[in-house]
C-alpha cells in the first residue's frame, strides 16, 4: 500500500516536470520567434536611399534611379547586391554599405578598381554621413539617410 502511494506520488511528480520542460522549451522557442521577427522588421526597414548619379561631361548628374538603404547594402556587378552596378570598372562585390553601432560605415569589397568616398579612395572601412557620394567606376552614389 506504502509502495502504490510512493510510485503514485513518483508519477505525477514526472508528469509535472514533463509539463515543465516542454513549457520552458515553448518559451523559448516563442522568444526566439519574437526575436526572429524583430530582426527581420528592421533588416526590412528602410533607413534611407542611394541615389545613383553618373559623370556627365565632369559633372555628377542624377539618374533619377535610387535604391532604398538597408543595415547591410552590398554594391557591385553580381546580380546577389541589393545594388547592381552594370559598369566594367565595378568588381562582382565591389563595396558594402553597413549600420554598425548607429553609425554608416563604407567598406571596400578588395574591389580591383577601388571605392571612393567624395572623391578621394578609401583604404579601410570610414563612417559615412548623409550627403556623401560613394564613388564606383563611372557611377556615383549620394547617401541621403532619413
Amino acid at each position: 500500500m506504502e509502495i502504490d502511494i510512493v510510485l503514485f506520488l513518483l508519477r505525477i511528480a514526472s508528469a509535472i516536470a514533463l509539463l515543465a520542460f516542454v513549457a520552458a522549451v515553448f518559451i523559448v522557442l516563442l522568444r526566439e520567434y519574437r526575436r526572429t521577427i524583430d530582426q527581420t522588421q528592421a533588416y526590412r526597414r528602410q533607413y534611407g536611399r542611394l541615389v545613383t548619379l553618373t559623370t556627365i561631361e565632369g559633372n555628377m548628374l542624377e539618374t533619377g534611379q535610387s535604391y532604398p538603404l538597408l543595415p547591410l547594402t552590398s554594391l557591385g556587378r553580381s546580380p546577389t547586391n541589393a545594388v547592381v552596378i552594370v559598369d566594367d570598372f565595378a568588381s562582382s562585390e565591389h563595396a558594402l554599405i553597413a549600420l554598425r553601432n548607429n553609425q554608416w560605415w563604407l567598406e571596400d569589397r578588395n574591389s580591383r578598381n577601388g571605392t571612393s568616398l567624395n572623391g578621394e579612395r578609401i583604404d579601410g572601412p570610414i563612417i559615412i554621413t548623409h550627403g556623401d557620394v560613394v564613388g564606383i567606376g563611372n557611377f556615383g552614389f549620394r547617401l541621403e539617410l532619413e
